[in-house]
């Protein structure tokens, strides 16, 4: 430990150990070297054999045949190239190649002796004896072997932080694997230290790679990694399996583990990888969910020379259809938002990454009826992509009236203008929470489909409107992940609503891939259904978190449970009761069969809460809603008297008055 060191001697090492870091001594140095060597240890062969009697050596002869020994050993070295690699970082592949040379150039000196012996007597000069080239060869290779590893020890020793090294184990023993290994021992300041290989071929378990043992998969049990004190697993395969990736790292992490991966080949720094490239596994690993294959042409087709107008553009969901569309050949890109700060980041990002992109940014509000107008009249959109919406459920459940306003007043005014400026086709985004809701969010978005479901059997439409409905993204603003990345971050607690509560998850990339491929997919009139995979338990989600930061649960952190706010659910549905759906050509996206609608009737219930609505009182306005949603169901006690039934879901208590 450096503690041990005085802070004098630990100054000087780190002087050494910059001298170390930043000068090498250049390749034709280590070749001069090391012929300077083979020159004094053939002298010494001599006078070895002469039993150190100096007088009795025939000097110029020795000098001679000196030369001719070094002129062979000099070519050796130079078809073999010992002398390229950096002595402090000295592998068993740069001794080998030493022994190689110094072997093969004894026995040429001793074919080129004996020859001399046998066919030029009288030539003297190849008359070397032989115990002077058995003496020379062992001197030589054990004084370039101890050269070598006394400075690899020397600056291993100067370059030691004094801290310790996490132990790791590395997931992988092929070529990658070796990789990793060569730049961990290279580097004694990256703070690693390998204790051996994992790999699944039976052949290579047991044997050792370069004095490394390889492990088989056991070597994850918890008392191997306990007793051999494991800190870490690094992941270093290729093209593994996102399923086999995915229970790697939750049995690693279940066992504490902190779990590292190698990032690509394209990224590592002038084609080297290096230690600090390490990074830690992301929470969708644990996902396992396999990369979507996009009908690329379908898409293009669509998009192609089109201008697209994507609502709520810099929220998580808005940024992330914006970074796709980056990928096709647009018109032009009409990005509207009302948030001003995350508006100007967008911006930013566009001018920075996408240069050549066409796109026009636009400070406003969906539900805003002369500036959306402007904007369609100025802009003539052939694509909408509606992602605008407030979408925070207890937020939104202490104010109905923002979230009827926004939500469906912003569907409602968009809907119409897509309709009366002939837009070609009119995809919304949806979410889980409108499938039998609890919450006002919910309600309200469930409302949304429908405007958009009534407004695709108006006779005089022309444009295709599209529900797409999926359940959390990964990482979106505000979102819980965010949430519990800030509480561990702040040392704990992180708090969690139920322990039963469960959440279908996917990342953003991925809902936004599937959300162009039905929105080309669909004809018109459909309400698409994500595979959003199996439902994840937050709790569960909680210590996985915790864990990825190299913290114990319950430990370390603290996980607290706070009850179940209003408007929430134990496990979110992404189909009715009613609804059944039906397959498309892509695996991951299937069509509710959704329930048939009066169109007028809908539209004109919307109309008139839209119209009154701040006339409303909240008793009325949640009433309004039932009548348009029949199946809401509220989890909040304060609403239960509004509508038609009164029972509290999921047992969900809350005294708050009206």
């Amino acid at each position: 430990m450096s503690k041990t060191y005085p802070n004098w001697f630990l100054s000087l090492r780190r002087q050494v150990f910059n001298i170390f870091a930043k000068y090498y001594l250049p390749r034709w140095i280590v070749f001069t070297m090391d012929i300077i060597a083979v020159f004094l240890m053939f002298l010494c062969a001599y006078l070895l054999r002469f039993n150190l009697d100096i007088d009795q050596m025939p000097f110029p002869l020795v000098w001679e045949q000196a030369l001719l020994v070094i002129f062979v050993f000099g070519i050796m070295s130079f078809i073999f190239r010992s002398y390229a690699g950096l002595i402090r970082h000295t592998t068993l592949t740069d001794i080998s190649l030493i022994f190689i040379v110094t072997t093969l150039s004894t026995a040429v000196v001793l074919l080129l002796s004996y020859s001399a012996r046998l066919f030029w007597p009288e030539f003297i000069l190849l008359n070397i004896p032989v115990s002077v080239v058995i003496i020379n060869f062992v001197l030589i290779t054990v004084f370039l072997f101890s050269v070598r590893v006394i400075i690899k020890i020397i600056f291993r020793f100067v370059t030691s932080s004094g801290r310790t090294k996490k132990r790791v184990l590395i997931y992988g023993a092929g070529e990658l694997g070796f990789i990793v290994k060569r730049v961990i021992l290279s580097d004694p300041e990256n703070g690693f230290s390998v204790l051996g290989f994992i790999d699944d071929e039976k052949n290579l378990i047991g044997k050792k790679i370069n004095q490394i043992p390889v492990f088989g998969y056991n070597a994850l049990r918890r008392d191997f990694i306990s007793k051999n004190r494991i800190t870490s697993l690094i992941l270093a395969i290729k093209d593994i399996d996102v399923e086999k990736k995915s229970r790697i790292i939750k049995l690693a992490v279940g066992r504490g583990l902190e779990v590292l991966e190698t990032p690509e080949v394209s990224k590592w720094v002038n084609g080297q990888l290096q230690a600090r490239q390490f990074q830690k596994v992301k929470l969708e690993d644990l996902l396992g969910r396999k990369p979507i294959k996009l009908n690329l042409d379908l898409i293009r087709e669509g998009l192609d020379k089109k201008t697209i107008l994507v609502t709520g553009a810099a929220g998580s969901i808005g940024s992330e259809i914006v970074r796709q569309l980056t990928r096709f050949n647009n018109e032009k890109l009409i990005l509207v938002d009302d948030a001003e700060t995350p508006l100007f980041y967008l911006e930013n990002e566009i001018r920075e990454k996408f240069t050549d992109l066409q796109a026009r940014l636009i400070l406003g509000d969906v539900t805003h009826p002369e500036k959306m107008e402007q904007v369609f009249r100025d802009f003539r959109p052939d694509i909408v992509f509606h992602a605008a919406a407030y979408k925070h459920v207890s937020l939104i459940e202490e104010n109905p009236h923002e979230a009827l306003r926004v939500n469906v007043g912003g569907t409602r005014n968009m809907t119409e203008l897509a309709v009366r400026y002939g837009v070609s086709k009119f995809v919304m985004i949806s979410t889980d929470k409108s499938v039998n809701p609890t919450s006002v969010m919910g309600v309200t978005k469930r409302i949304c489909e429908k405007i958009v479901q009534a407004s695709s059997l108006l006779e005089l439409n022309r444009t295709q409107f599209i529900v797409t409905r999926f359940g959390n993204v990964l990482g979106s603003n505000g979102s819980v992940i965010p949430i519990f990345s800030n509480q561990i971050a702040r040392g704990g607690p992180v708090t969690v609503t139920h322990p039963e509560v469960f959440r279908y998850f996917m990342t953003i990339s991925e809902a936004c891939q599937l959300v162009l491929e039905a929105g080309f997919m669909g004809k018109g009139g459909e309400i698409f259904v994500f595979d959003m995979g199996e439902p994840v338990k937050i709790a569960d989600l909680a210590r996985n978190m915790i864990r990825l930061s190299g913290l114990e649960p319950g430990r370390d952190i603290k996980i607290e449970y706070t009850g179940l706010r209003p408007g929430e659910k134990l496990v979110e549905e992404l189909l009715t009761d009613k609804e059944i759906t039906k397959e498309t050509h892509h695996p991951k996206i299937r069509i509710a069969n959704v329930e048939p609608i009066d169109e007028f009737e809908i539209l004109s219930k919307i109309d008139f809460l839209l119209q009154n609505l701040y006339s409303l009182t909240r008793k009325e306005a949640v009433k309004l809603i039932s009548e348009i949603v029949p199946e809401y169901k509220s989890s909040n006690v304060r609403y239960n008297g509004y509508i038609a039934s009164t029972e509290p879901v999921n047992g969900t208590q809350n005294s708050a008055h009206e």
